[in-house]
């Protein structure tokens, strides 16, 4: 355990204020084992005292770009007057925010939820040359800049290996789910004919092809979304699809509202395209689904396939065949005794090994570290 009443204040510009990762798992962790911890945030929603987290906003900023060159310097100025005893960034647009707490000698560290130069390369929009340069300049700067601070965190292990040749004092965290928020004990006869995806929709997450994957089932289920479409082309093009009509758009809904959709699911889909960011990352609905008791429909990537073939948790499909989709949750459908079976291969897998309790004991042990 680090020393009793630690200060410690969490920085990000971009994530909401109760994100998952931040606020309901790193600094409900922290506050809970006797800490005093502050979140910075960029909300425009005001300052407020929550599960013992104090919480300060430096205001909303109209779009991306003003908020680039705003928020820093009053994250800074807010960050500077806590005198925390360790600082955590979010967000790598806080990394000069980073270096120059470093000048005044604070304790620093940079948390990387994505590995930010591959996300670049995967930029479809941005010429291929441009997108070389600016995933070659951002990860020279990043090289640069996390040397620097007294510790790292990845948030897969692949990107802890990268961190590792840079700053020898970097952890993996990874962002498994709180064990008990998703427990799910509905018996499986009260199941309702649903199969739910949770999150952003985008292209490269599948949302056009398990749409489409609707158009194809046999069985009597709807696909529930729930989740923001990034963009308005986008949305207007999912709604055209056939498969629409057997679709219920939830739109981003709270915690609750999530293991209320999931108790009653079927199976979850986490069909994301193959595209560098994805085959090597973790990503969090895939243990979410596990620890609801419900089967996972993943993508075929090796990563991937070592989970849920080892745990025998779900089944694995090529994520760019709608009708490949289709078949395996119709399958889910018309064998529940299976699907329930897997469901709680999963959650026993969760209880086992991918929870955040674990992970907690590895946060709090780097804290201990850097703190002494």
């Amino acid at each position: 355990m680090i020393p009793y009443k630690s200060h410690i204040t969490h920085l990000t510009s971009v994530h909401p204020r109760f994100d998952t990762r931040i606020f309901h798992k790193m600094c409900s962790s922290l506050v809970e084992h006797g800490n005093i911890v502050n979140l910075i945030v960029a909300d425009g929603k005001g300052d407020e005292v929550n599960n013992g987290i104090r919480i300060t906003d430096v205001g909303a900023f109209k779009n991306r770009l003003t908020r680039i060159n705003l928020a820093p310097k009053r994250i800074f100025d807010k960050a500077v007057t806590l005198n925390s005893d360790i600082y955590h960034l979010h967000d790598p647009e806080l990394i000069p925010v980073g270096l120059k707490l470093k000048k005044l000698r604070k304790k620093v560290i940079f948390d990387s939820h994505e590995d930010i130069p591959q996300q670049i390369m995967s930029k479809s929009y941005m010429h291929p040359s441009v997108r070389w340069l600016t995933s070659k300049a951002f990860n020279f700067y990043q090289t640069w800049s996390c040397k620097q601070f007294d510790g790292v965190i990845a948030a897969t292990p692949l990107i802890q290996n990268k961190f590792l040749a840079i700053n020898s004092n970097t952890e993996n965290i990874n962002n498994f789910p709180l064990l008990d928020e998703l427990r799910n004990n509905i018996e499986w006869e009260r199941k309702q004919p649903f199969v739910s995806y949770i999150g952003s929709l985008t292209h490269y997450r599948g949302i056009n092809e398990i749409v489409k994957a609707m158009e194809l089932v046999q069985s009597p289920v709807r696909l529930n979304i729930a989740g923001k479409f990034v963009e308005k082309k986008l949305y207007e093009e999912v709604v055209k699809l056939p498969g629409w009509e057997r679709t219920n758009n939830l739109g981003f809904i709270g915690r609750k509202k999530v293991h209320d959709l999931l108790m009653h699911s079927i199976a979850g889909l986490v069909t994301l395209h193959p595209v560098v960011n994805h085959v090597d990352a973790l990503p969090v609905k895939l243990f979410e689904y596990m620890s609801s008791n419900i089967p996972v429909i993943a993508s075929d990537f090796p990563l991937w396939r070592k989970i849920v073939t080892k745990n025998d948790c779900g089944i694995l499909v090529d994520p760019l065949n709608p009708l490949q989709i289709a078949e395996t949750i119709d399958y889910l459908v018309t064998h529940p005794k299976e699907a329930e079976r897997m469901g709680n291969n999963g959650r026993r897998a969760v209880i086992e090994h991918y929870n955040w309790r674990n992970e907690e004991k590895k946060l709090l042990q780097f804290y201990k570290k850097i703190i002494h």
